[in-house]
């Protein structure tokens, strides 16, 4: 059973909820997107998609009669961030309180909104009787409190993070209580005790830092691999992405999704945000913009990739200030609750019209483009990391509503000269617009850093770029004098695909503003 499918209709305009939910429907199964009007959620484009689009909220929000109104309209999922963990429901033994959990749920159904449970299991947030529990005791209290859990929300949560982050960095079970009393069988045991209490619902692990791919996503990969093997309840893996612009996009997010899709899992997209250090400004949060267009693009080219919920909509309620100082501005609406940059990345990455995304810098140009409306793809066309050439294969996207006039526009490629000569030529081998009309040079970067002491920078003397459409391949060249190799395994913008893909490492400029991705 689907999240999407058990979405109840919601209120929309002057529409009976009915009619709404039933044209929505009749729209999906005609196999093709609603008409994507400005005044389309963003769960109503997700859905059209075949995903869910959804926040997270906590109970000290809801008397914000401005906030509630978004959440209730724009989102078709909510996950409660703290009104469901162990210390909430059951803060002393075999005394359970559903009180805060019970007002989510009767939010989500006021407003036609699926639930996804958060967390049964998870080291973090445990009454201190959990962990004063002698070992041989641990397990009985674990199945007693999540099957009590589970069984009181049975069919009003849609998925549950059965188990949450149970690994390190390093891909080592995390120690917690459970797993100190039951090793890492804890897991198939809550797996199991969640479904025999809620037959229907989804079953997730949840976990962070494991959307691309790493020793931490390994980990999750072969742990979710063995449960499956074994026979235990398993229908998914929850993908939190905190995300922060200063570490760079995950590493093969899309191709990290799939591997676990091919499993037969669902992915989810569970924790969303994308952090910065503050104070914000335009090129951050254009970078920002990037990162949120590219984690729905991921989840989009993955069939078994269910939704996408944010870690709550709004700056205003956001819990990254508190935990990492001087960070911030993470979500896609701002303190006064204005849709940011970053919504309208969201809207047009879900097929949409911008929704009035502002971020408050200049407008990049007399032709109506704004800062975030580029975006570069980037493949190498090298055989060799070795060799004494390098090949970026480059192309731009306009990503806006507006045409970009070329000549206003510079794309820079990162990279180490190594030893040799600091001399240098390049060359433009092809692109459609043609090469006479590209132009190419090597600069040496003013504040050299390792895998970055140079840049080939790259401009054009004419053209504009229509809404939506892209430059084509540019197949570029660079060389040192004196032909002497390169070692382009630790440059800055060097990648190994031998495909098209959105280059956060690779630096676009529009009126010489910062546009897209990030500098070394």
């Amino acid at each position: 059973m689907s999240l999407v499918k058990r979405c109840r209709p919601r209120r929309t305009g002057g529409l009976p909820a009915l009619l709404v939910g039933t044209l929505a429907l009749a729209t999906g199964l005609a196999g093709g997107p609603a008409s994507a009007a400005p005044q389309d959620t963003l769960h109503d484009l997700a859905a059209a998609q075949g995903r869910y689009f959804g926040s997270a909220t906590d109970n000290p929000e809801l008397p914000d009669a401005a906030y509630a109104e978004i959440l209730g309209s724009e989102f078709g999922q909510i996950t409660p961030g703290n009104s469901m963990k162990w210390d909430t429901i059951e803060p002393v033994q075999g005394r359970f309180d559903f009180t805060k959990g019970d007002v989510i749920t009767d939010f989500a159904q006021q407003h036609g909104q699926t639930v996804r449970g958060h967390t049964l299991v998870w080291h973090s947030q445990l009454p201190g009787w959990v962990g004063s529990l002698p070992s041989a005791q641990v397990e009985t209290a674990m199945t007693d409190h999540i099957t009590a859990e589970a069984t009181h929300y049975r069919g009003e949560v849609a998925a549950w993070d059965v188990v949450n982050e149970p690994f390190n960095e390093d891909g080592t079970f995390r120690t917690s209580p459970f797993y100190t009393a039951m090793g890492s069988d804890y897991i198939a045991t809550a797996l199991r005790a969640a479904h025999a209490a809620d037959p229907d619902a989804k079953l997730y692990i949840n976990d962070y830092n494991i959307e691309g791919m790493g020793a931490k996503s390994d980990a999750m990969y072969d742990l979710v691999s063995e449960l499956l093997d074994e026979g235990v309840p398993l229908d998914g893996v929850g993908m939190q992405a905190h995300l922060a612009i200063q570490y760079g996009f995950p590493y093969q997010m899309q191709a990290n999704m799939q591997r676990f899709a091919d499993l037969g899992l669902d992915v989810a997209v569970t924790e969303l945000d994308v952090r910065m250090q503050l104070p914000a400004d335009a090129a951050k949060l254009a970078t920002q913009s990037s990162y949120y267009g590219q984690v729905v693009d991921a989840c989009l080219a993955v069939g078994r990739c269910v939704g996408i919920t944010i870690w709550d909509y709004t700056d205003k309620y956001s819990w990254v200030p508190s935990t990492f100082p001087g960070e911030g501005a993470a979500n896609l609406y701002d303190d006064d609750l204005a849709p940011k940059p970053a919504y309208d990345a969201v809207r047009t990455a879900l097929g949409g019209e911008p929704g009035g995304g502002d971020d408050g810098g200049d407008d990049g140009g007399d032709d109506g483009s704004t800062p975030g409306t580029l975006k570069v793809q980037y493949r190498s066309s090298d055989a060799s990391a070795g060799d004494n050439q390098i090949k970026p294969g480059l192309q731009l996207v306009n990503t806006g509503t507006g045409a970009v006039s070329l000549p206003s526009v510079t794309v820079r490629y990162w990279f180490s000269g190594d030893n040799g000569a600091t001399t240098y030529g390049s060359w433009c081998d092809w692109s459609p617009l043609d090469c006479s009309t590209v132009t190419h040079r090597v600069v040496a970067a003013s504040t050299p850093k390792a895998g970055a002491d140079h840049y080939l920078e790259v401009g054009f003397t004419s053209g504009s770029l229509a809404p939506g459409a892209s430059t084509g391949e540019i197949q570029l060249r660079l060389s040192k004098t004196d032909w002497s190799n390169f070692d382009e395994s630790d440059d800055y913008s060097y990648g190994t695909g031998t495909s098209y893909a959105d280059a956060s490492k690779i630096t676009v400029y529009a009126g010489g503003d910062l546009v897209w991705g990030i500098e070394p």
